[in-house]
Protein backbone atom coordinates (compact mmCIF):
# COMPACT_ATOMS: atom_id res chain seq x y z
CA UNK A 1 0.00 0.00 0.00
CA UNK A 2 1.17 3.41 -0.76
CA UNK A 3 1.67 6.34 1.59
CA UNK A 4 -1.76 8.83 1.79
CA UNK A 5 -1.61 11.42 -0.41
CA UNK A 6 -3.28 14.64 -0.11
CA UNK A 7 -7.00 14.88 -2.05
CA UNK A 8 -6.50 16.21 -5.52
CA UNK A 9 -9.95 18.12 -5.09
CA UNK A 10 -9.02 19.88 -1.81
CA UNK A 11 -7.24 22.84 -2.21
CA UNK A 12 -3.25 22.90 -1.54
CA UNK A 13 -0.39 25.24 -0.41
CA UNK A 14 3.07 25.49 -0.64
CA UNK A 15 5.01 26.37 2.07
CA UNK A 16 7.39 25.71 4.22
CA UNK A 17 6.88 23.12 6.55
CA UNK A 18 7.39 24.76 10.06
CA UNK A 19 4.55 27.06 8.76
CA UNK A 20 2.11 24.26 7.66
CA UNK A 21 2.91 22.40 11.02
CA UNK A 22 1.88 25.86 12.36
CA UNK A 23 -1.87 26.00 10.66
CA UNK A 24 -1.98 22.54 11.81
CA UNK A 25 -1.94 23.48 15.19
CA UNK A 26 -4.08 26.42 14.74
CA UNK A 27 -6.71 23.92 13.17
CA UNK A 28 -6.91 22.08 16.48
CA UNK A 29 -7.75 25.50 17.91
CA UNK A 30 -5.23 25.34 21.26
CA UNK A 31 -6.22 27.65 24.30
CA UNK A 32 -2.67 27.78 25.10
CA UNK A 33 0.78 27.89 23.02
CA UNK A 34 4.00 28.30 25.20
CA UNK A 35 7.20 27.35 23.66
CA UNK A 36 11.05 28.53 23.10
CA UNK A 37 12.67 29.20 20.17
CA UNK A 38 15.20 26.33 18.99
CA UNK A 39 16.67 25.34 15.79
CA UNK A 40 15.49 24.06 13.39
CA UNK A 41 11.53 24.39 15.34
CA UNK A 42 11.60 28.26 16.03
CA UNK A 43 9.41 28.59 12.49
CA UNK A 44 6.69 26.92 14.25
CA UNK A 45 6.15 28.85 17.18
CA UNK A 46 6.90 32.02 15.39
CA UNK A 47 4.18 32.00 13.35
CA UNK A 48 1.74 30.48 15.62
CA UNK A 49 2.68 33.90 17.53
CA UNK A 50 2.49 35.78 14.19
CA UNK A 51 -1.26 33.79 14.13
CA UNK A 52 -2.22 34.75 17.48
CA UNK A 53 -1.07 38.90 17.05
CA UNK A 54 -2.87 39.12 13.52
CA UNK A 55 -6.25 37.59 15.42
CA UNK A 56 -6.45 34.72 13.59
CA UNK A 57 -5.90 32.47 16.28
CA UNK A 58 -7.67 33.29 19.78
CA UNK A 59 -4.61 31.52 22.32
CA UNK A 60 -2.44 32.39 24.76
CA UNK A 61 0.90 32.52 23.35
CA UNK A 62 3.10 32.66 26.74
CA UNK A 63 6.57 33.47 26.21
CA UNK A 64 8.99 32.28 28.64
CA UNK A 65 12.82 31.93 29.28
CA UNK A 66 13.68 28.43 29.03
CA UNK A 67 12.21 25.00 27.04
CA UNK A 68 11.84 23.58 30.99
CA UNK A 69 9.44 26.59 31.63
CA UNK A 70 7.38 26.07 28.33
CA UNK A 71 6.35 22.61 29.24
CA UNK A 72 5.62 23.38 32.97
CA UNK A 73 3.47 26.40 31.36
CA UNK A 74 1.50 23.76 29.31
CA UNK A 75 1.16 21.12 32.56
CA UNK A 76 -0.67 24.23 34.32
CA UNK A 77 -2.51 25.26 31.60
CA UNK A 78 -3.37 21.47 30.84
CA UNK A 79 -3.95 20.56 34.44
CA UNK A 80 -6.64 23.52 34.62
CA UNK A 81 -8.44 21.85 31.73
CA UNK A 82 -7.05 23.99 28.28
CA UNK A 83 -5.95 22.23 25.11
CA UNK A 84 -1.95 23.21 25.06
CA UNK A 85 0.33 23.18 22.63
CA UNK A 86 4.45 23.82 22.32
CA UNK A 87 7.28 22.95 20.15
CA UNK A 88 11.26 21.95 20.32
CA UNK A 89 13.97 20.50 19.14
CA UNK A 90 17.09 18.53 20.38
CA UNK A 91 18.63 20.13 23.75
CA UNK A 92 15.42 21.91 24.10
CA UNK A 93 13.40 18.30 24.14
CA UNK A 94 16.11 17.23 26.83
CA UNK A 95 15.39 20.18 29.11
CA UNK A 96 12.12 19.89 28.90
CA UNK A 97 12.27 16.02 30.17
CA UNK A 98 12.07 16.30 33.32
CA UNK A 99 8.43 18.15 33.05
CA UNK A 100 7.64 15.62 30.00
CA UNK A 101 7.73 12.68 32.46
CA UNK A 102 6.09 14.67 34.77
CA UNK A 103 2.74 15.67 32.37
CA UNK A 104 2.87 11.95 31.18
CA UNK A 105 2.74 10.70 35.29
CA UNK A 106 -0.33 13.54 35.91
CA UNK A 107 -1.43 12.02 32.26
CA UNK A 108 -2.15 15.47 30.19
CA UNK A 109 -2.65 15.22 26.98
CA UNK A 110 -0.41 18.16 25.83
CA UNK A 111 1.00 17.67 21.87
CA UNK A 112 4.12 18.21 21.18
CA UNK A 113 5.93 18.99 17.86
CA UNK A 114 9.41 18.16 18.01
CA UNK A 115 11.58 19.06 15.01
CA UNK A 116 14.33 16.46 15.33
CA UNK A 117 17.32 16.90 15.41
CA UNK A 118 20.76 15.56 17.22
CA UNK A 119 22.13 16.00 20.75
CA UNK A 120 25.18 17.69 21.52
CA UNK A 121 28.16 17.24 21.84
CA UNK A 122 30.03 17.73 19.32
CA UNK A 123 27.46 20.27 18.69
CA UNK A 124 24.94 20.16 15.80
CA UNK A 125 22.18 21.27 14.37
CA UNK A 126 21.29 18.99 11.87
CA UNK A 127 18.72 16.62 11.85
CA UNK A 128 19.06 12.61 13.38
CA UNK A 129 16.44 10.97 15.91
CA UNK A 130 18.78 11.26 18.96
CA UNK A 131 16.47 13.48 20.22
CA UNK A 132 12.70 11.34 20.12
CA UNK A 133 15.08 8.27 21.10
CA UNK A 134 16.41 9.61 24.66
CA UNK A 135 12.43 9.90 25.47
CA UNK A 136 10.79 7.17 24.39
CA UNK A 137 10.20 5.70 28.11
CA UNK A 138 8.81 8.80 29.07
CA UNK A 139 5.29 7.87 28.62
CA UNK A 140 4.91 9.76 25.63
CA UNK A 141 2.98 8.91 22.58
CA UNK A 142 5.20 9.40 19.70
CA UNK A 143 4.70 9.56 15.90
CA UNK A 144 7.46 10.08 13.03
CA UNK A 145 6.10 11.97 9.75
CA UNK A 146 7.54 11.15 6.27
CA UNK A 147 6.56 14.41 4.81
CA UNK A 148 5.02 17.89 5.37
CA UNK A 149 1.49 16.67 5.12
CA UNK A 150 2.06 13.85 7.85
CA UNK A 151 3.64 16.46 10.14
CA UNK A 152 0.37 18.59 9.66
CA UNK A 153 -2.14 15.23 10.11
CA UNK A 154 -0.44 14.24 12.86
CA UNK A 155 -0.74 17.23 15.02
CA UNK A 156 -4.37 16.80 14.76
CA UNK A 157 -4.42 13.31 14.69
CA UNK A 158 -2.34 13.67 18.15
CA UNK A 159 -4.85 15.76 20.25
CA UNK A 160 -7.51 13.88 19.35
CA UNK A 161 -5.60 10.36 20.94
CA UNK A 162 -3.89 12.65 23.18
CA UNK A 163 -7.28 13.64 24.77
CA UNK A 164 -8.77 10.47 24.92
CA UNK A 165 -5.98 8.14 26.72
CA UNK A 166 -4.94 11.68 28.99
CA UNK A 167 -0.99 10.93 27.47
CA UNK A 168 1.19 13.44 25.77
CA UNK A 169 2.19 13.28 22.38
CA UNK A 170 5.53 14.05 20.69
CA UNK A 171 4.91 14.74 17.35
CA UNK A 172 8.30 14.32 15.44
CA UNK A 173 9.04 15.54 12.03
CA UNK A 174 13.05 15.90 10.82
CA UNK A 175 14.46 18.84 11.34
CA UNK A 176 15.42 20.65 7.92
CA UNK A 177 14.38 17.91 5.66
CA UNK A 178 10.66 18.67 6.29
CA UNK A 179 11.17 22.06 8.79
CA UNK A 180 12.65 23.97 5.87
CA UNK A 181 11.63 22.42 2.89
CA UNK A 182 8.01 23.52 0.29
CA UNK A 183 6.11 20.79 -0.08
CA UNK A 184 1.93 21.69 -1.42
CA UNK A 185 0.31 20.38 1.41
CA UNK A 186 -3.88 20.51 2.30
CA UNK A 187 -4.34 23.13 4.97
CA UNK A 188 -7.44 21.65 7.23
CA UNK A 189 -10.45 23.81 7.30
CA UNK A 190 -12.42 24.59 10.26
CA UNK A 191 -15.58 22.92 9.14
CA UNK A 192 -13.47 19.60 9.11
CA UNK A 193 -11.61 20.37 12.19
CA UNK A 194 -15.27 20.72 14.04
CA UNK A 195 -16.66 17.34 13.09
CA UNK A 196 -13.10 15.68 13.38
CA UNK A 197 -11.89 17.08 16.67
CA UNK A 198 -14.28 17.88 19.41
CA UNK A 199 -13.52 20.48 22.46
CA UNK A 200 -11.23 18.77 25.08
CA UNK A 201 -13.84 17.95 28.18
CA UNK A 202 -11.20 16.73 30.78
CA UNK A 203 -12.43 14.60 33.14
CA UNK A 204 -10.09 15.90 36.41
CA UNK A 205 -8.82 19.97 36.31
CA UNK A 206 -7.57 22.17 39.06
CA UNK A 207 -10.54 23.93 39.89
CA UNK A 208 -10.99 26.37 43.18
CA UNK A 209 -14.18 25.99 43.50
CA UNK A 210 -13.20 21.97 43.69
CA UNK A 211 -9.76 21.44 45.13
CA UNK A 212 -7.78 18.25 44.19
CA UNK A 213 -4.44 17.71 44.38
CA UNK A 214 -2.61 16.31 41.08
CA UNK A 215 0.74 15.11 40.74
CA UNK A 216 1.42 14.53 44.50
CA UNK A 217 3.92 12.85 46.06
CA UNK A 218 3.72 8.80 46.35
CA UNK A 219 5.04 6.39 48.54
CA UNK A 220 6.49 3.24 47.46
CA UNK A 221 3.07 1.32 47.60
CA UNK A 222 1.20 3.55 45.04
CA UNK A 223 4.23 4.75 42.85
CA UNK A 224 3.95 0.92 40.78
CA UNK A 225 0.45 1.18 40.18
CA UNK A 226 0.71 5.08 38.80
CA UNK A 227 3.20 3.66 36.43
CA UNK A 228 1.25 1.04 35.55
CA UNK A 229 -1.76 3.07 34.63
CA UNK A 230 0.58 4.87 31.84
CA UNK A 231 1.54 1.69 30.55
CA UNK A 232 -2.21 0.63 30.15
CA UNK A 233 -3.32 3.92 28.77
CA UNK A 234 -0.45 3.30 26.23
CA UNK A 235 -1.66 -0.61 25.17
CA UNK A 236 -4.78 1.55 24.82
CA UNK A 237 -3.95 3.98 22.51
CA UNK A 238 -3.21 1.39 19.95
CA UNK A 239 -7.17 0.91 19.39
CA UNK A 240 -7.78 4.87 20.02
CA UNK A 241 -5.07 5.21 16.70
CA UNK A 242 -7.10 2.80 14.63
CA UNK A 243 -10.46 4.03 15.28
CA UNK A 244 -9.01 7.42 14.67
CA UNK A 245 -7.38 6.94 11.35
CA UNK A 246 -10.36 5.63 10.17
CA UNK A 247 -12.41 8.30 11.55
CA UNK A 248 -9.50 11.07 9.79
CA UNK A 249 -9.89 9.29 6.73
CA UNK A 250 -13.72 9.51 5.82
CA UNK A 251 -13.17 13.64 7.41
CA UNK A 252 -10.04 14.68 5.21
CA UNK A 253 -10.01 11.62 2.32
CA UNK A 254 -6.34 10.70 3.92
CA UNK A 255 -5.90 7.36 3.99
CA UNK A 256 -3.55 6.10 6.98
CA UNK A 257 -4.98 2.78 7.91
CA UNK A 258 -2.56 0.01 6.96
CA UNK A 259 -1.84 -1.77 9.40
CA UNK A 260 -4.23 -0.10 12.47
CA UNK A 261 -2.78 3.40 11.13
CA UNK A 262 0.43 1.85 12.99
CA UNK A 263 2.63 1.37 9.76
CA UNK A 264 2.75 2.42 6.09
CA UNK A 265 4.61 -0.32 4.09
CA UNK A 266 5.78 0.07 -0.27
CA UNK A 267 5.95 -3.32 -1.34
CA UNK A 268 5.32 -5.05 1.74
CA UNK A 269 5.22 -8.40 0.84
CA UNK A 270 8.45 -8.50 -1.03
CA UNK A 271 11.16 -10.98 0.02
CA UNK A 272 13.53 -8.12 1.60
CA UNK A 273 11.93 -5.38 3.67
CA UNK A 274 13.76 -2.26 4.46
CA UNK A 275 12.68 -0.48 7.57
CA UNK A 276 13.10 2.71 8.16
CA UNK A 277 11.39 5.90 10.36
CA UNK A 278 10.72 9.55 9.18
CA UNK A 279 11.78 11.60 5.98
CA UNK A 280 14.24 9.22 4.84
CA UNK A 281 11.45 6.66 3.29
CA UNK A 282 10.95 9.01 0.20
CA UNK A 283 14.47 8.36 -1.13
CA UNK A 284 14.05 4.81 -0.22
CA UNK A 285 11.52 4.81 -2.71
CA UNK A 286 13.12 5.92 -4.98
CA UNK A 287 15.99 3.23 -4.95
CA UNK A 288 13.62 0.55 -4.39
CA UNK A 289 11.80 1.27 -7.83
CA UNK A 290 15.01 1.01 -9.51
CA UNK A 291 15.86 -2.24 -7.78
CA UNK A 292 12.38 -4.08 -8.74
CA UNK A 293 12.81 -2.73 -12.34
CA UNK A 294 15.99 -5.38 -12.21
CA UNK A 295 14.08 -7.75 -10.85
CA UNK A 296 15.09 -7.98 -7.02
CA UNK A 297 11.82 -8.07 -4.94
CA UNK A 298 12.57 -5.90 -2.36
CA UNK A 299 10.28 -3.14 -0.56
CA UNK A 300 9.60 -0.71 2.63
CA UNK A 301 8.24 -0.75 5.72
CA UNK A 302 7.75 2.37 7.78
CA UNK A 303 6.55 2.56 10.99
CA UNK A 304 4.75 5.59 11.99
CA UNK A 305 3.86 5.35 15.62
CA UNK A 306 6.98 4.34 17.72
CA UNK A 307 5.31 4.53 20.87
CA UNK A 308 3.29 2.31 21.74
CA UNK A 309 5.77 -0.27 19.73
CA UNK A 310 3.35 -1.89 16.48
CA UNK A 311 4.23 -5.15 18.19
CA UNK A 312 1.71 -7.27 16.37
CA UNK A 313 2.09 -5.37 13.35
CA UNK A 314 6.08 -5.40 12.67
CA UNK A 315 5.56 -9.17 13.27
CA UNK A 316 2.82 -9.16 10.26
CA UNK A 317 4.51 -7.12 8.40
CA UNK A 318 7.97 -8.71 8.78
CA UNK A 319 7.44 -12.26 9.10
CA UNK A 320 7.47 -13.53 6.12
CA UNK A 321 10.67 -11.46 4.98
CA UNK A 322 13.24 -13.43 3.70
CA UNK A 323 15.69 -11.03 5.05
CA UNK A 324 15.20 -7.53 6.91
CA UNK A 325 17.53 -4.14 6.73
CA UNK A 326 16.86 -1.91 9.77
CA UNK A 327 18.05 1.73 8.65
CA UNK A 328 18.20 4.14 11.94
CA UNK A 329 18.92 7.88 12.79
CA UNK A 330 19.75 7.04 16.07
CA UNK A 331 21.63 4.33 18.79
CA UNK A 332 21.93 3.37 21.85
CA UNK A 333 25.98 3.36 22.91
CA UNK A 334 27.00 0.17 24.69
CA UNK A 335 24.19 -1.79 22.39
CA UNK A 336 22.99 -1.09 18.90
CA UNK A 337 20.34 0.97 17.39
CA UNK A 338 17.59 0.85 19.60
CA UNK A 339 14.80 0.46 17.03
CA UNK A 340 16.58 -2.50 15.25
CA UNK A 341 16.66 -3.94 19.04
CA UNK A 342 12.89 -3.34 19.42
CA UNK A 343 12.27 -4.71 16.35
CA UNK A 344 14.46 -8.34 17.12
CA UNK A 345 12.89 -8.49 20.60
CA UNK A 346 9.44 -8.14 18.48
CA UNK A 347 10.78 -11.40 15.95
CA UNK A 348 11.83 -13.13 18.64
CA UNK A 349 8.37 -13.99 19.67
CA UNK A 350 7.28 -15.09 16.20
CA UNK A 351 7.37 -18.41 14.08
CA UNK A 352 10.19 -17.26 12.37
CA UNK A 353 12.71 -15.28 12.56
CA UNK A 354 14.13 -13.22 9.27
CA UNK A 355 17.80 -12.46 9.26
CA UNK A 356 18.32 -8.75 10.35
CA UNK A 357 20.93 -6.41 9.79
CA UNK A 358 20.97 -2.81 11.17
CA UNK A 359 22.23 -0.11 9.59
CA UNK A 360 23.43 3.24 11.54
CA UNK A 361 22.97 5.99 8.69
CA UNK A 362 21.99 9.77 8.90
CA UNK A 363 23.67 11.19 12.22
CA UNK A 364 23.73 14.44 12.56
CA UNK A 365 22.01 15.14 8.93
CA UNK A 366 24.71 12.85 7.35
CA UNK A 367 23.76 12.38 3.40
CA UNK A 368 22.22 9.25 2.55
CA UNK A 369 22.71 8.62 -1.02
CA UNK A 370 20.46 6.49 -3.14
CA UNK A 371 23.90 4.69 -3.55
CA UNK A 372 24.28 4.00 -0.02
CA UNK A 373 20.56 2.59 0.38
CA UNK A 374 21.54 0.17 -2.84
CA UNK A 375 24.71 -1.25 -0.70
CA UNK A 376 22.27 -1.67 2.10
CA UNK A 377 19.80 -3.51 0.49
CA UNK A 378 22.38 -5.49 -1.07
CA UNK A 379 23.92 -6.84 1.90
CA UNK A 380 20.58 -7.03 3.35
CA UNK A 381 20.30 -9.87 0.59
CA UNK A 382 23.36 -11.25 1.99
CA UNK A 383 22.26 -11.54 5.87
CA UNK A 384 22.33 -14.55 7.17
CA UNK A 385 22.69 -14.64 11.30
CA UNK A 386 19.34 -13.37 12.54
CA UNK A 387 20.82 -10.95 15.42
CA UNK A 388 23.42 -9.47 13.37
CA UNK A 389 24.59 -5.81 14.63
CA UNK A 390 28.79 -5.61 13.40
CA UNK A 391 30.28 -2.67 15.40
CA UNK A 392 32.33 -1.77 11.89
CA UNK A 393 29.68 -3.04 9.06
CA UNK A 394 26.64 -1.60 10.67
CA UNK A 395 27.75 2.06 10.77
CA UNK A 396 28.48 2.33 6.78
CA UNK A 397 28.80 6.13 6.82
CA UNK A 398 32.00 5.87 9.21
CA UNK A 399 34.82 7.74 7.93
CA UNK A 400 37.98 6.05 9.16
CA UNK A 401 40.50 8.57 8.18
CA UNK A 402 38.68 11.10 11.31
CA UNK A 403 38.95 7.75 13.70
CA UNK A 404 42.47 7.40 13.10
CA UNK A 405 42.78 10.97 14.07
CA UNK A 406 41.09 11.00 17.25
CA UNK A 407 37.53 12.65 15.29
CA UNK A 408 36.81 16.27 14.23
CA UNK A 409 36.86 17.01 18.02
Amino acid sequence: MAKAEPNPSDEQEVMKGTSAVAKGVMAADPDVVSAYPITPQTGVVEKLSELVADGKLDSEFIKVDSEFNAASTCIGASAAGARAFSATSSQGLKLMSEPLFTAAGMRLPIVMAVANRSLSAPLSIWADHTDAFAERDGGMLQFHAEDVQEAIDHVLMGFRVAEQVNLPVLSNFDGFILTHVQEPANIPTEAEVNEFLPPRDPEYTLDPSDPKTMGAYARPEHWTEARYEIQAAMMESKDVWAKTVEEFKEVFGRDYTEYNGMLDTYHGDADYLLVALGSIAGTIRGVIDEYREQGVDVGLVRPRVHRPFPTEEIRDALGDAEAVGVLTKEMSPGYESALAGEIKGTLYHAEYQPPIKSFVVGMAGRDVTAEGIGAMIEETMEASAPMTFDEQESWPQLREELLETGGDQ
